[in-house]
């Protein structure tokens, strides 16, 4: 159903680690593995997340902006507002269609989030969907 919206909409709504409430985002995974760990993080033991999708994206190299200085509290949980600055800054300016930022999740991986409103969304594309099924110890209690 959302497999093919790069609105960034959920995002938008509830907000998350790299954008406030009320700026779309779209958040992305550099591996697999590390999809399925910021997905177990998020869900509470014992519910086996159904009905989810691998979405393989290409994206422009030229637009990605790395952030290079983080506050000492980007790792924190909950998150703090001093990641969702970064992001809302990010976007606000519009100079990249992604920023590149570390998992909190996996120390050395990197997430990468996609600003839907840049001129370069078009550029985006999705090459494959296909159903992703968890290995359900993931999500043993």
């Amino acid at each position: 159903m959302y497999a093919e919206d790069l609105s960034g909409k959920g995002a938008e709504l509830y907000g998350g680690r790299w954008n406030s409430k009320g700026n779309a985002m779209v958040y992305t995974g550099q591996s697999i593995a590390l999809c399925v760990t910021e997905i177990a993080v998020h869900t509470p033991l014992g519910k086996i997340p159904e009905d989810y999708v691998l979405v393989h994206l290409e994206v422009p190299d030229d637009s990605i902006h790395e952030v290079k200085k983080l506050p000492s509290d980007w790792r924190s949980f909950p998150h703090s507002n001093s990641t969702q600055e970064i992001g809302d800054r990010f976007l606000k300016a519009g100079k990249f269609l992604m920023l590149k930022v570390p998992s909190a999740a996996v120390q050395g991986e990197f997430n990468a989030v996609i600003n839907p409103r840049h001129q370069d969304i078009k550029k985006v594309k999705i090459l494959k969907v296909e159903k992703f099924t968890f290995d359900d110890r993931i999500f043993v209690k």
